[in-house]
């Protein structure tokens, strides 16, 4: 088969070129920003063909699928739409494609990408799996029994996937864009979660996922008693994460992590008790979660002297502020610092006061305007990056051209935080220092 994906080098559309090409099919791409980005190493790796203009030749019989950045009256999309070629849904396509294999689905407002990640990595070194992670990291092998895919909630994508098992790790408001309110955002996750096959692993202690009308098996984990997995005993060290974990009221194991935060540790369980379903011993899990490395923007750290750069995917205030917590975690004695790149403009007027909540744990912060390819600014009157800044205490704004604001940070952390590409900034930070 042959498919071309408009808007490839977006880290959902990269991750699945790269699994179409490594379950033998030819395929291409448009995008229309030509710089660099890391979700493109994959698709290089691969000679996966990108495309920047619009008179390459693309063979009738070749499927197409789209980024929903990219809007119908755009040039390449009249294109392929002129040509009569098939045109799929992003999410149908992702769809069609795991249900070829036993599929773990990942699903959840926040922690996706790392509980994903953790699953790959206790399978990956044991039975062997396929993976679909949306920090632009992909692989498929024809040979392997398992695949398991970061099921992403934006513009409902995930409720084409029929799943053989399920993970929710939380339901929050998120993505008002698509959904009309968090009751909307529910209804959206129950229907992922009644669409899986045989098990659904929930965070019992989240409110809305426990409101949840599930007709598949469901087992609940969490801190609170009442859940079926429950995390005890719990230590957040600057190495670390320590906890005990008890399924059915007997005690499963100890495990050590190094991760940060309470929300890693819920993660964390989550992935065990996946792991455990398939097989893995408790032994061989602890072992393997010792020797974890989260995906690319989780927490990615690199040392100048003594400054601690951190680069995170972290865009809504919870993310936010759990992410910031795990930074006091390991490095409670620095002064810690904020540069954010506001993605929406949706997500800025929707959240102003969970976003200036979320900074006040830095010591400063600085933030951009607002980078969003998905969305314009006439129809969001008013809404910038200064209404937070301007009612956040120690804060303020700043450019590629006013980098020079962080000379004086040769001693902090500094946390680069977006789900836009921030990789100029953190460049130009480190010249800086240097």
């Amino acid at each position: 088969m042959k498919y071309y994906c408009i808007g490839i080098k977006g880290t959902g559309m990269s991750t699945l070129a790269q699994i179409l090409h490594d379950l033998g099919n030819e395929v291409s791409g448009y995008d229309d920003a030509k710089g660099h980005k890391f979700t493109q190493d994959g698709l290089e790796k691969r000679n996966i063909p990108i495309y920047y203009d619009h008179t390459h030749p693309i063979d009738k019989d070749t499927i197409v699928t789209y980024s929903v950045a990219f809007k119908e009256d755009h040039e390449e999309m009249k294109r392929v739409r002129n040509l009569g070629l098939t045109v799929k849904k992003y999410g149908e396509l992702m769809g069609d494609v795991i249900d070829l294999f036993e599929t773990l689905g990942v699903s959840g407002t926040h922690g996706k990408t790392t509980t994903s990640s953790l699953i790959r990595h206790l399978l990956e070194e044991t039975v062997g799996c396929n993976y679909f992670i949306g920090a632009g990291d992909g692989y498929a092998d024809k040979k392997n029994k398992y695949f398991v895919v970061e099921s992403d909630e934006f513009n409902r994508h995930f409720t084409y996937y029929r799943p053989t098992y399920s993970i929710i790790t939380n339901i929050e408001a998120e993505h008002l864009e698509c959904y009309k309110d968090i009751d909307d955002i529910k209804n959206a996750f129950e229907i992922f979660a009644n669409q899986t096959k045989k098990l659904v692993v929930a965070n019992g202690d989240n409110e809305e996922v426990r409101k949840i009308n599930y007709k598949t098996k469901v087992k609940f984990y969490g801190f609170k008693e009442e859940n079926d997995i429950v995390i005890k005993n719990m230590e957040l060290l600057e190495t670390g994460s320590v906890f005990d974990l008890y399924i059915d009221n007997e005690l499963f194991g100890h495990f050590d992590i190094p991760l940060y935060g309470k929300h890693m540790v819920l993660n964390a369980a989550a992935a065990i008790t996946i792991a455990k379903e398939l097989g893995l011993s408790q032994e061989k899990i602890h072992k393997l979660l010792e020797t974890f490395h989260n995906a690319k923007r989780r927490f990615a750290e690199t040392k100048i002297g003594n400054c601690i750069i951190i680069d995170d995917y972290a865009h809504h205030p919870t993310e936010i502020k759990v992410t910031l917590q795990a930074v006091k975690q390991k490095y409670p004695n620095k002064r810690l610092v904020v540069v954010f790149v506001p993605n929406t403009y949706s997500r800025t007027k929707d959240f102003k006061e969970e976003f200036i909540d979320a900074f006040s744990i830095a010591d400063k912060t600085y933030l951009t305007e607002i980078d969003c390819n998905r969305e314009c600014q006439e129809d969001y009157p008013g809404i910038t990056s200064h209404i937070i800044v301007d009612n956040l205490k120690n804060a303020e704004m700043i450019s590629l051209d006013s980098i020079d604001k962080l000379k004086d940070e040769k001693d902090s952390v500094v946390c680069f935080m977006s789900c836009a590409y921030v990789d100029k900034l953190i460049d130009s930070f480190k010249n800086l220092i240097k």
